[in-house]
């Protein structure tokens, strides 16, 4: 009879711990979820109906007027244009310059690997800073260029040390081992046996890498003249900061020359940029989600 009511003593606290991370769950799922339901409806929304507080969740007196306006403003197809190839270009060369030598470094037949490590995680706490950095790419020839938007943070040290610990902790010795046996070269072992087993860290790497790119703005704020050459974030960020853009963008002269037209269009517009700024990576995400899951945990807690 005590062993009875102890089980079910067990199973209640079992429901119990149950509900409670339910209740949580849902009560983190609504603080996140809440924000992106917002700025969708408000991009949607008469901006005078966001701004009186009437809109709180579903679009008020709906609209689709910011993205014409938005997307009536020519530079956002190029600077659109721009974000995709310096995303997937400088993702693709992240990932073939970050994995081999993560894989390099997991070996512990590599002579040297614990000075190069240090050497990396250096880098962590450690920066020549901005005006060093400047000079170092100005003498370079890479001022106002494509190439130094690709090789521009290239790779870091957290996703190296996460790859790292990905293949130490992941791919056996013994499979390497017998790899060499089998007459496999390093490439060879690398491309044909490691990489088809790392699918989970090669997903998350290009999440990490995918995401940086995209929201990039900073270097090419500083780097970039030439407007043909600026990402999507630039031009986004143009139109948040600086009023005239708005008013640019109708045809109304009347119309532009009333700061409440161009209060409304300036909101109207913010809201409408976040989404077409955001959308891309919401969309990606859910293919990825399973490997990025299983190849965070594997490659930052295990080992």
């Amino acid at each position: 009879m005590r062993s009875l009511h102890r089980t079910h003593g067990h199973m209640d606290a079992d429901k119990w711990f149950d509900w409670i991370n339910i209740v949580l769950a849902s009560l983190v799922l609504i603080v996140v979820l809440y924000p992106l339901v917002y700025i969708l409806s408000a991009s949607f929304s008469d901006p005078f109906e966001v701004a009186g507080g009437r809109m709180w969740l579903w679009p008020v007196r709906v609209t689709l007027e910011g993205y014409e306006r938005l997307f009536s403003y020519r530079e956002i197809w190029q600077g659109y244009m721009n974000t995709i190839l310096y995303t997937v270009g400088g993702t693709m060369l992240s990932l073939v310059l970050t994995l081999p030598c993560a894989y390099a470094l997991s070996r512990k037949d590599f002579i040297g690997r614990g000075v190069l490590m240090t050497m990396v995680m250096i880098t962590m706490f450690i920066s020549g800073g901005l005006i060093p950095t400047y000079i170092n790419i100005r003498n370079l020839g890479l001022l106002d260029s494509r190439t130094l938007m690709y090789i521009s943070g290239a790779t870091g040290a957290f996703n190296l040390i996460v790859s790292r610990t990905f293949f130490a902790s992941t791919i056996p010795m013994e499979l390497q081992e017998s790899g060499r046996i089998d007459g496999c070269s390093n490439v060879r072992l690398f491309t044909q046996i490691v990489l088809p087993l790392s699918k989970p860290i090669i997903a998350v790497m290009a999440m990490y890498f995918g995401v940086a790119r995209w929201n990039e703005y900073f270097v090419p704020m500083i780097y970039l003249k030439t407007r043909a050459l600026f990402p999507l974030q630039l031009f986004l960020r143009e139109i948040l900061i600086q009023s005239q853009v708005a008013a640019e963008m109708i045809s109304d002269i009347e119309l532009a020359e009333s700061l409440a037209a161009r209060a409304r269009i300036s909101a109207m517009v913010k809201y409408t940029s976040i989404i077409i700024s955001t959308i891309p990576m919401l969309i990606l995400y859910p293919f990825l989600q399973r490997f990025f899951i299983k190849g965070v945990m594997i490659g930052a807690i295990k080992g």
